[in-house]
């Protein structure tokens, strides 16, 4: 039983990872397009605006990466827990599952990534219209 909660907590670890690189990202545009947003109202310029469009997709698309490869993990960590002690060999290889929904475009669709990048999306567009 030993080598089996060793192995789960190597695949906890990398799953933690995964989780905290997408706090950060979520932390860093929302911080980025704030600093955008206090440039553009300082010289009236919509320029820095338009800036949020490019750095806000290019965080999207890498949480969305991070949302995947944790997926994956998770499905390798629910996979090791079903296995006898005998069976543990250490290996954390997840390309068994990377489908459908564990993948990175369908991961960057999800539901909770939609929500947050889709709404600092659309306060870009309200603020672009409001320094206008």
């Amino acid at each position: 039983m030993e080598n089996k909660i060793k192995h789960l907590e190597f695949l906890q670890l990398v799953i933690t990872r995964m989780n905290v690189n997408s706090f950060l990202l979520k932390g860093w545009s929302v911080t980025l397009v704030a600093a955008l947003f206090a440039f553009a109202a300082k010289d009236t310029n919509i320029e820095y605006v338009l800036i949020t469009y490019i750095s806000t997709p290019l965080f999207w698309f890498l949480d969305g990466y991070y949302l995947s490869q944790e997926r994956q993990y998770r499905g390798l960590f629910n996979h090791i827990r079903t296995l006898s002690e005998d069976a543990i060999d250490f290996d954390m290889n997840t390309k068994d599952y990377n489908k459908n929904e564990n993948r990175w475009f369908p991961s960057v669709f999800s539901l909770t990534l939609l929500m947050f990048y889709g709404a600092l999306m659309g306060i870009t567009l309200i603020v672009m219209f409001v320094i206008n």
